[in-house]
C-alpha cells in the first residue's frame, strides 16, 4: 500500500513539471507573435510617416524629354537684402516734458491751448499761492540783507585802507557780508528750484501784492502742447501734470523682430520706413536699440530706430513697415524665389533624388533678397533642388494623388 501511494505521488509531480514546460512554451509564442505583430506596427507607422512627410514624383523619360527642368546644387550663398518688419511711430521720450507747479496754488490764467507751438521759456500758465509769496519775499529780503553787508564792507575796507577805522570793524563787517552772501545764495537756489528766475522777482517788486503771490509756469523744451489737464481756478498740487508738450523734430519707430535674425544686423544699422499714407516716399533713420529680453510667446524682440522728422509728417501711432538691411558677412541657404511653392501655410520644394525621381520637401522660409528666399529648414547644402520646372512637377503630383483617391 505504501508502494503505491509513493508511486501515485511521483506520477503527480511528473504531471504538473509537463504543464508548467506547456504553458512556458505557449507564453514563449505568445510573446513571439506579439513583437512580431509590434515589429510589423512600427514599420507601418514609420511607412505612413515618410509617406506623410516625403512624397515621389517619378517620370518617365519621354516627360523629361518635354519639360525643361532645371537644378542647382544648395549651397551656402552670401546674402544681402532687407528684413522687412510691421513698425509703429512714437514719441521720442527725449523731447517730451511733463509740466506743472513745484508749489502749491490756485490756477490764475492760462495762455495756450492743445495744439499750440510753443517755445522753450514760454510762459503757459500762472499759479497763485502763499507759499509762492513767502518764497519771493525770503529771496528779496535776502537780497536787501546782501546789499547792505557788502556796501557796508566796502566802506570799512576803504575806511582801514586809510588808516581812519578799525581792524575790528573791517573782521565784523566782512563776516557779515559772508553770512548774508550765504544766506543770499540759499534763497536764489529755492526760487530757481519753483521755476522762478531772480529777473523774474526783481522785476516784479513794483507790482501789488497779489502779483507778487502769482508764479509762472514755463515750458522747458519748444514743441506743440498735446495735452491740458487744467482750468482757471483749479487747486494744483506739486504732482499735477498740467501741460505735455511734445518736440516732432524726431520720433521713435519700434517694430519687432525674431530672434533667429538677430546676427544679421548690428546697432549701427540704417534703417528704411514706409506707410501706406505715403507710399511713393521713404524715411530714413537709424537703430538706437536693440531689446536684451526676447517675448516668451512670439520668440521676439524690440527694434527702436530714430527718424528725422523736420517736415512732421511722420504722426505718433502710425503704422507701416520697417526695413533694415542685412549685412554683407550674413551666409544662408538661398533658392530661387521659383523653386519654392506656398501651400496654405506651408511651404515646399522638389529634390532630385535620381534622374527621373524627384522629392516633394517641405521647409521654412526666411528672408527674400535678389529674387532668392532663404531657406532656414529643410534643405542641406549637397542636396539639388529643382530650379525650373516645378508647376509641372506639382501638376504631376496633384494628377498622382487623384488617382490614389
Amino acid at each position: 500500500m505504501k508502494l503505491n501511494i509513493k508511486f501515485l505521488l511521483v506520477v503527480i509531480f511528473q504531471v504538473f513539471i509537463l504543464i508548467g514546460c506547456s504553458e512556458k512554451e505557449n507564453h514563449k509564442n505568445e510573446g513571439k507573435h506579439e513583437d512580431e505583430h509590434e515589429s510589423h506596427k512600427s514599420e507601418g507607422k514609420n511607412d505612413e510617416d515618410h509617406e506623410k512627410h516625403s512624397k515621389l514624383v517619378k517620370l518617365s523619360q519621354e516627360s523629361l524629354k518635354l519639360i525643361n527642368i532645371q537644378t542647382e546644387t544648395v549651397s551656402l550663398q552670401t546674402m544681402t537684402g532687407f528684413i522687412t518688419i510691421p513698425a509703429t511711430i512714437v514719441h521720442n521720450q527725449d523731447n517730451e516734458a511733463q509740466v506743472g507747479s513745484l508749489v502749491q496754488g490756485r490756477v490764475q490764467k492760462v495762455f495756450v491751448k492743445i495744439g499750440d507751438y510753443v517755445k522753450a521759456g514760454q510762459v503757459l500758465m500762472t499759479v497763485e499761492g502763499l507759499d509762492i509769496g513767502t518764497i519771493k519775499a525770503g529771496f528779496l529780503k535776502a537780497k536787501a540783507n546782501l546789499d547792505f553787508t557788502k556796501s557796508t564792507y566796502e566802506r570799512q575796507k576803504k575806511l582801514f585802507e586809510e588808516k581812519i577805522g578799525s581792524q575790528k570793524s573791517l573782521l565784523e563787517s566782512q563776516a557779515e557780508y559772508e553770512k548774508a552772501s550765504a544766506e543770499f545764495k540759499a534763497e536764489d537756489k529755492r526760487i530757481h528750484s519753483i521755476g522762478l528766475s531772480d529777473e523774474d522777482i526783481l522785476n516784479g517788486k513794483s507790482h501789488d501784492e497779489h502779483t507778487s503771490g502769482t508764479l509762472p509756469i514755463k515750458s522747458p523744451i519748444s514743441g506743440i502742447v498735446v495735452e491740458r489737464n487744467i482750468v482757471v481756478g483749479q487747486l494744483i498740487e506739486t504732482n499735477t501734470n498740467a501741460f505735455k508738450v511734445v518736440n516732432t523734430s524726431s520720433v521713435w519707430i519700434d517694430g519687432q523682430v525674431f530672434e533667429k535674425d538677430l546676427n544679421k544686423f548690428t546697432q549701427k544699422t540704417s534703417a528704411i520706413f514706409t506707410s501706406t499714407v505715403f507710399p511713393n516716399e521713404k524715411f530714413t533713420g537709424n537703430v538706437i536699440y536693440i531689446g536684451q529680453s526676447i517675448d516668451e510667446k512670439t520668440r521676439t524682440l524690440l527694434i527702436r530706430t530714430e527718424f528725422s522728422n523736420n517736415k512732421n509728417k511722420l504722426k505718433p501711432q502710425m503704422f507701416g513697415e520697417l526695413k533694415l538691411p542685412v549685412g554683407d558677412n550674413t551666409h544662408a541657404i538661398m533658392v530661387p524665389e521659383e523653386s519654392v511653392v506656398k501651400e496654405g501655410e506651408k511651404y515646399f520644394v522638389f529634390i532630385r533624388t535620381s534622374d527621373t525621381t524627384f522629392e516633394q520637401r517641405f521647409v521654412s522660409i526666411g528672408l527674400t533678397s535678389n529674387n532668392r528666399i532663404e531657406i532656414t529648414d529643410g534643405l542641406k547644402e549637397g542636396e539639388i533642388v529643382v530650379s525650373k520646372g516645378v508647376f509641372f512637377l506639382k501638376s504631376e503630383l496633384k494628377k498622382e494623388e487623384l488617382e490614389g483617391d
